[in-house]
């Protein structure tokens, strides 16, 4: 396997103090987030997990800058958030890919967009097509892909526009369990070679703990932190770790409270 020329990537620390959402219509004002605090370190693997619709998704688009906070503070690096510094990468759960572009020319669209040279950006993605296994495919079109190959490739956009911290919003509920459990250690070897900061929103709590260094545990709407729990257990991870006796207790313990979570949810929106 070749080794790629992306250069080293330092990772970034961010810092949500006292956070609060509310959007307003001409309905009604929902309350989305409410008093957040929330840490990642740099270099660190952590996942977000919480009831259907408690405000993850709005948690990540405070974090990228793509919406302003009512109340509290995001930092990265201990220094106001700054969109426009670009330090921040971004994959959703679909993979985006535009039907009419090949695998290389949707990879290098970022690097275009941030005006590289096409011909350098073209360069620098195909050294990257070996370590995500899709050597061979940089002419094919997305609807040649299977499900695990497209998510690889969203996640080499992702990784090439070299960011210190990336965004996951989960980016593999779409596909079937064993595609899944796959793209879970080719993530996790990406980020061991990479060490970016990764924040990773997942309704799977078995899929948190094997990937993550901590879990934050959001409660219903409003959501706030209910919890944080760290994930000590040893990397690199493999299958085998599903079924320790350490694993069953930390899934115990988070789905414990998702269903508190989840019930109480349920009575707001009966209430409602």
């Amino acid at each position: 396997m070749s080794t790629p020329t992306i250069a080293p990537v330092a990772s970034a620390a961010v810092d949500l103090r006292g956070v609060s959402k509310t959007f307003s219509s001409r309905r009604e004002d929902v309350e989305v987030l409410r008093a957040v605090d929330f840490h990642a370190g740099a270099g660190e693997f952590v996942s977000v997990i919480g009831p259907s619709g408690c405000g993850k998704s709005t948690l990540f688009s405070l974090i990228a800058g793509l919406t302003i906070a009512d109340a509290g503070t995001v930092t990265i690096d201990g220094r106001p958030l700054d969109p426009d510094a670009h330090p921040v990468a971004y994959m959703p759960q679909k993979d985006l890919l535009l039907p009419w572009r090949s695998v290389i020319r949707n990879v290098t669209l970022p690097l275009q967009v941030m005006g590289i040279d096409r011909a350098a950006a073209r360069a620098k993605a195909q050294a990257l097509f070996p370590l995500f296994a899709l050597d061979g495919f940089e002419d094919a079109y997305p609807f040649t892909l299977s499900g695990g190959m497209r998510q690889r490739a969203a996640l080499m956009r992702t990784v090439i526009q070299e960011r210190p911290l990336m965004l996951l919003d989960e980016p593999f509920g779409a596909l079937d369990s064993l595609t899944r459990a796959d793209m879970q250690d080719f993530l996790l070897d990406v980020w061991q070679r990479f060490r970016h900061t990764v924040v990773f929103i997942t309704h799977d709590i078995r899929e948190a703990i094997y990937l993550s260094d901590r879990i934050h545990v959001m409660t219903a709407r409003p959501a706030r932190v209910r919890m944080v729990v760290e994930v000590d257990l040893p990397r690199p991870r493999t299958p085998q770790l599903v079924a320790t006796p350490e694993f069953a207790a930390l899934e115990t313990q988070l789905l414990t409270a998702l269903r508190e979570e989840n019930a109480e949810m349920r009575l707001h929106e009966r209430v409602r």
